[in-house]
């Protein structure tokens, strides 16, 4: 943990890590309040302030247990490899979690020199700003310095190999990070990166490196679902019946949107399949929270009973 007396060896205080959720638990971005023992290069974690945004996913595995990312975020750079085969799919669930976060998205489509066509992902961007950057390039990075206002903080969001780490240490100005080359039989890299770290930039912005993420499964996503979908939200609510299933019913927007060219068969296909994983994971975390407080009130009437003993 980063202090006025440097870093600091951290952990939570124990009253405070058996009142916490795994959803609550401190990540990178977190304010905490602190009892700092210098001498010993350590502190205890006496309290977590509340967060203004909190970037979170569904931790890999079959474990239904959200994971933090990265907390008090303004943007997320979500870097997509220019060099790579289009993937708007994994763009689409991206910018999803992101706009669910309470941040901001940015595109940055890295590795520009290569020259591949980036123009798909204007189909999926809705609006969202997309900047093309040659990482190794200053020039072409210096593009991203009109988001990067003092006290603003970033996080790089994206897959191995999408030049995440060589992004960073471009707008560091330093080789402050690590880098890995890249397949050529998959476009994927090693994750070079292995820990999430917040460093500070020349201009006063804050950075937030991350490992990359090949498993990006959602959490909570309503609103990140409304924002990244609003043109298929929009044909939706033009449909004759407010109830219409979208299965070919007369009148029913969707069908016509395909028909006509103006929807496309796969974004249609990625907004049910997101649309299904997020009511799933709704059911699973509405199991979740029951078992804990199940959990929680079977603790509490144990404990009245030993206080009840004679």
């Amino acid at each position: 943990m980063s202090t006025i007396h440097g870093d600091l060896l951290s952990t939570l205080r124990g009253r405070l890590r058996s009142s916490l959720s795994a959803i609550d638990v401190p990540s990178v971005g977190d304010w905490v309040e602190v009892a700092a023992r210098p001498a010993e290069q350590r502190a205890t974690i006496e309290a977590v302030l509340p967060r203004s945004t909190a970037l979170i996913r569904k931790a890999a595995g079959t474990t239904s247990e959200p994971q933090v990312v990265a907390a008090n975020v303004d943007l997320v750079f979500v870097t997509v490899p220019g060099d790579a085969p289009p993937n708007p799919r994994r763009v689409e669930r991206e910018l999803v979690t992101v706009w669910e976060s309470g941040a901001a998205p940015v595109i940055v489509a890295t590795k520009a020199d290569v020259g591949n066509d980036i123009e798909w992902i204007e189909t999926v961007s809705m609006g969202t700003p997309v900047v093309p950057v040659d990482a190794f390039s200053p020039e072409s990075v210096a593009a991203l310095d009109t988001f990067l206002h003092p006290g603003v903080t970033v996080v790089l969001l994206g897959p191995s190999g999408a030049g995440k780490s060589t992004l960073a240490n471009s707008l560091l100005g330093a080789s402050y990070l690590d880098t890995g080359d890249v397949r050529e039989s998959d476009h994927r890299g090693r994750h070079t990166t292995t820990r999430r770290e917040l460093v500070r930039l020349l201009g006063g912005a804050l950075l937030i490196d991350t490992p990359g993420i090949r498993e990006l499964s959602l959490w909570d996503t309503p609103t990140g679902l409304a924002n990244t979908f609003a043109d298929v939200e929009e044909i939706v609510a033009s449909c004759r019946f407010s109830n219409c299933s979208h299965s070919g019913e007369p009148g029913c927007a969707l069908a016509a949107a395909l028909s006509d060219g103006s929807l496309e068969r796969g974004r249609l296909n990625s907004w049910n399949k997101l649309q299904r994983e997020a009511a799933h994971q709704a059911r699973r975390n509405d199991h979740r929270l029951n078992a804990e407080e199940r959990k929680k009130w079977s603790q509490v009437s144990k404990a009245a009973k030993r206080r009840a003993r004679p």
